[in-house]
């Protein structure tokens, strides 16, 4: 039986409705071919952090699929702010916005038609951040080759090589998969991975094989304030391996660290320094840069 939906309000295409009574037509190239991009603005107390590099990325995103941006910022700013305030009057502090634009309704063809409509999507739920025992213990990671397509910087709604990804985890009991192509790191499911040694903290390069996180260029600020070595190169499997610490920064993990990969501990098994301060310094951050 599949679980009831929530009467949360939603946004859909100019109006704001019920969660659970919002339709699309079936011939929209999100349903049809997940010809569409999303993005997801957490909350912290109703306070949006980093909306303009959230909508940065949006732009980029959208730019690439060829669709005009349906909203101006502070048109997405207003409707993510009545959905928070909806979800806040229920109780729910902490929210994750996900916001979804599609190329729009047409007849199924491949080719990308012109003029289209967009269709325009955003919804409020509740943010569940890492538990204490994950915070104090860190988590369990797998590895695995990285299968999807190779145009993982855009942020788009085609997700089933990301869903096969973290069913991988899944199976194993595990939090995420850290995967790799050509023997170099790319990313995890949902995450992005960054790789401690010796002090410095490495992440893959910004490219067409990894999606930058809004925490990309919020890690390297972090790294530059605190006097923290910071690289964005290539970063092969065997250096993975043999890494101090292993972190994991999203929306929802905000800088998390790995402490066992493939069953092996990552260092001495335990949270290492270097993720202990950058995560404190994410968490200064977050009441800094919210609004």
């Amino acid at each position: 039986m599949n679980p009831p939906l929530p009467d949360s309000l939603c946004f859909l295409n100019g109006d704001y409705t019920a969660l659970r009574d919002a339709r699309i037509s079936v011939l929209d190239r999100g349903f049809i071919f997940g010809d569409g991009v999303y993005e997801v603005l957490p909350a912290y107390s109703g306070r949006i952090f980093r909306f303009t590099e959230h909508m940065d990325r949006l732009d980029r995103s959208l730019r690439e699929l060829r669709i005009a941006n349906p909203h101006t910022r502070d048109e997405w700013l207003a409707i993510a702010r009545r959905l928070i305030a909806d979800r806040q009057a229920a109780g729910v502090a902490n929210q994750l916005i996900y916001l979804q634009v599609t190329r729009g309704v047409a007849p199924r063809d491949h080719v990308m038609v012109p003029g289209l409509t967009p269709t325009v999507f955003v919804m409020a739920g509740e943010m569940k951040l890492p538990s204490a025992e994950q915070r104090a213990n860190g988590v369990a990671c797998v590895t695995a080759d990285d299968f999807r397509w190779q145009k993982a910087h855009i942020k788009s709604t085609s997700l089933l090589g990301a869903v096969f990804a973290r069913q991988i985890s899944a199976d194993a009991g595990a939090l995420e998969t850290v995967m790799f192509r050509d023997g170099f790191l790319s990313e995890a499911a949902a995450s992005n991975v960054w790789v401690v040694k010796n002090g410095t903290v490495m992440g893959p390069p910004k490219d067409h094989l990894v999606l930058e996180g809004i925490r990309y260029g919020l890690i390297e600020s972090i790294c530059r304030d605190n006097g923290i070595p910071f690289e964005l190169r290539r970063v092969s499997r065997d250096e993975v391996l043999a890494a101090d610490e292993l972190l994991l920064s999203s929306a929802t993990k905000e800088v998390l660290p790995i402490t066992t990969l493939d069953g092996r501990p990552v260092g001495n098994g335990q949270p290492g320094p270097v993720g202990a301060r950058l995560l404190a310094a994410y968490q200064r951050a977050v009441a800094e840069q919210s609004l």
